[in-house]
């Protein structure tokens, strides 16, 4: 990780950007929306006219775009904006078409078309929508069409419901930052770009004394790197105008937390991804060229296509806590999870259903699928597997997860 630009990491953003051939953009709301309230018309028009020079260049360009909420909002005359769950799901509606109308005239008029794509967590977590979406999406690029990407907000309450899961529910679903990296990473992106309305990730809090640097390069999404995040959606933390993902009276829900967690996503399926302001003239225009504009998080060895759908696709329900002797085997032996190594299961689940692995230290490090549900899983942990015929009628695995259905998130 970096704090400053090089020459090196200059000529690397260059040499990465001109061989993405694939690229996802994500626009948040608060660089869509004004600060007074409505869509900022220069800004929304360049960006468009920007990714169709992409489009044009001879790349595959998906846009996940937010929006809809506060074009409904605008619409309905609602001067706070909305702040119960059913009245954002009403702004959706209606800002959404207004949305895509936008888009698809301004595209239009540059000779390109442009396809709606309305997606909810069962689009990702079902493998078989998981599929088909790769289909359609395949089809739209080779048909030289721009894919527009939002959240189904009227009918998925994933985004909109403030979170109040416990700690071991992991929500794959929740913003438009996340979605943007599952798409690159269902559509094996090489880059993934998401203009927000801050510079990029910061080492510190930009208000307090001293300030805080830019962080040039990440390149891997460590605990420390995490830690900046929480940091920045704490209480009395780091000023979301300074290093957040909204500004204080937009109508922004993310933050840079979720950031680093889609760039996360993105990197473990070989995408790299940049968090850069979408406030300057010609983001796009600028990183797509090199320029040394926001953070840059590289990417790993990609996982394979079924194991991205266990790590990424799906939100979990329940966690399996296992020992250290555990971890090892299955870390570095690559061994299945026996039920002799785990110490105890949270929430519920089905059997054929993906579920978080963390450590003693509670730090998830894996996730699977299940063989067996949670009410059994609770019937055998701790026992060796010749016991399992004694306690679980249609016993069908000797583990709880098997190999080749696991992956690591580290």
């Amino acid at each position: 990780m970096g704090a400053a630009s090089t020459p090196h990491d200059h000529a690397d953003r260059t040499a990465l950007t001109s061989s993405a051939s694939r690229v996802v953009i994500k626009l948040g709301t608060a660089v869509m929306m004004s600060d007074g309230g409505g869509i900022a018309l220069g800004r929304f028009y360049s960006f468009v006219e920007s990714i169709a020079a992409v489009r044009k260049s001879g790349r595959e360009v998906l846009l996940v775009s937010s929006g809809a909420v506060g074009l409904g909002s605008e619409r309905l005359g609602l001067a706070g904006g909305a702040q119960t769950l059913p009245l954002k799901q009403a702004c959706a509606a209606v800002g959404q078409s207004r949305l895509m109308s936008l888009y698809s005239d301004a595209f239009e008029r540059l000779g390109l078309n442009a396809a709606q794509l309305l997606l909810t967590e069962e689009d990702f977590s079902n493998r078989t929508r998981y599929l088909n979406l790769r289909s359609t999406i395949t089809n739209l690029l080779e048909l030289g069409v721009i894919p527009v990407i939002n959240q189904n907000d009227p009918v998925s309450t994933a985004e909109l419901e403030a979170e109040s899961a416990p700690a071991y529910k992991r929500i794959n679903f929740g913003d438009n930052d996340k979605l943007s990296a599952l798409v690159a990473s269902k559509m094996e992106a090489d880059l993934l770009l998401i203009l927000t309305d801050v510079e990029g990730l910061l080492t510190g809090d930009p208000e307090t004394a001293g300030g805080a640097q830019l962080i040039s390069v990440v390149e891997e999404v460590t605990p420390e790197i995490e830690s900046l995040g929480r940091q920045a959606s704490a209480p009395g933390g780091q000023s979301s105008a300074g290093h957040g993902g909204a500004r204080k009276g937009t109508l922004g829900r993310g933050g840079i937390k979720t950031k680093i967690e889609a760039a996360r996503i993105a990197a473990h399926s070989g995408c790299a991804t940049i968090v850069a302001s979408g406030r300057l003239p010609s983001a796009i225009d600028r990183v797509m060229a090199g320029e040394d504009l926001g953070t840059l998080f590289l990417p790993k060895k990609g996982l394979s296509g079924k194991r991205r759908w266990i790590a990424f696709a799906t939100s979990v329900n329940a966690a399996l806590v296992v020992n250290d002797g555990a971890r090892r085997a299955l870390v570095e032996r690559k061994a299945s999870l026996l039920g002799a190594g785990v110490l105890e299961v949270r929430g519920e689940f089905d059997r054929g259903d993906v579920v978080s692995i963390v450590d003693e230290q509670d730090r998830e490090f894996a996730r699977g699928i299940a063989n067996y549900s949670g009410h059994e899983t609770r019937r055998i942990i701790g026992l060796h597997s010749k016991r399992i015929d004694e306690l679980i009628q249609d016993r069908n695995y000797d583990a709880l997860i098997t190999r080749d259905n696991l992956a690591f998130l580290e």
